[in-house]
């Protein structure tokens, strides 16, 4: 699979012989779009999309967390809702707590529950967990973690994250390149958010785009009980491991924001950990994303810790969501008592 990420992300044409299977990945896709959309629910309260047209992590979830924090100050009581990618719960739509296993709740989900104080409800099926959580909880929006291709959740909001780095990569779709719907859908979506430098983007996309940067706050030990400066292991040798989208941008975060000297260790996005994974040689500190430190509970591992990071975006963006999400309020009441 990595040799097909590298050539997505080259500046070389796609494989001639993968053409064929992005026509067919194509026609598939917009069937399963038509009939989602013949059925498509619609929620009492406004939803809001955040998702993204390529595989791979963008950046969604620490959005995701910005916009909660964001929208509980601004009086709004949002709940959010995910697949749950990985989860191995027998059963669906599952409430996430807090303390629910992440094994059940799926990576995101986990550090989602624990992070932002809202609840959240992860199922495949995006329309049940929407409604199990306006069932079980007094929440007047909901925030979909991903979810974009999903056309059977209605949605009055669409944020679609993009890789300032990265890009659209070759532009193609699966699996000739990295998409999960043509780049004319960025056209169609309410706002464009773009992780870091949009050095990879054409200039109409960049030009209307809201400039993401992911902020660390603090070093936090795996096992809860420390929390250090950014500059702990300035200058120091560390071994900085994660299991996202796009590895490189941690490892960038530790050796130009944290100043440590990492040695990298690139897994799979969800990668789910075992003991031999972390047993690394020399005996340095390790780093990691929240992402990954969520799925080692119950791992005995010595001075490990993981970079807490939040979202920074321009007023702008909150100030002009928030003024649709208006809109959509009054649109909802209007509709519920017609």
């Amino acid at each position: 699979m990595k040799w097909l990420t590298r050539q997505w992300y080259a500046d070389q044409p796609p494989s001639c012989w993968l053409l064929p299977l992005e026509r067919l990945f194509h026609i598939l896709a917009s069937r399963r779009k038509n009939r989602s959309l013949v059925r498509q629910w619609q929620a009492p309260v406004p939803v809001v999309i955040v998702g993204n047209i390529s595989v791979g992590g963008t950046g969604k979830t620490p959005l995701v967390l910005y916009l909660c924090e964001q929208l509980k100050r601004a009086g709004w009581n949002p709940g959010i809702i995910s697949r749950g990618y990985k989860s191995a719960a027998k059963s669906f739509p599952l409430t996430i707590h807090s303390d629910t296993e992440v094994r059940l709740a799926g990576d995101e989900p986990s550090l989602l529950a624990r992070r932002s104080g809202c609840p959240v409800v992860i199922a495949p099926d995006r329309v049940a967990a929407a409604q199990q959580l306006l069932a079980e909880f007094n929440c007047n929006l909901i925030i979909s973690d991903d979810g974009l291709q999903h056309y059977a959740l209605g949605r009055d909001i669409e944020i679609a994250v993009l890789d300032g780095q990265r890009g659209l990569g070759n532009q193609h779709c699966l699996p000739a390149g990295p998409l999960r719907e043509p780049a004319t859908r960025l056209s169609q979506v309410d706002f464009l958010v773009v992780n870091g430098q949009p050095d990879k983007l054409a200039a109409e996309l960049a030009s209307r785009a809201y400039m993401m940067t992911l902020q660390p706050d603090r070093l936090c030990s795996v096992d809860g009980q420390q929390q250090q400066a950014l500059d702990w292991f300035s200058g120091q040798p560390v071994h900085a491991v994660a299991g996202i989208g796009n590895p490189p941008r941690f490892f960038d975060l530790v050796r130009e924001q944290l100043g440590a000297k990492p040695e990298c260790h690139a897994f799979s996005d969800h990668h789910h950990y075992v003991d031999d994974d972390l047993r690394l040689a020399p005996d340095w500190p390790v780093l990691m994303t929240e992402k990954d430190a969520v799925k080692l509970q119950g791992f005995d591992i010595k001075d490990a810790w993981y970079v807490e990071v939040s979202a920074c975006l321009p007023d702008n963006f909150i100030f002009q969501l928030l003024q649709r999400l208006e809109a959509c309020l009054l649109n909802k009441s209007i509709s519920n008592h017609g």
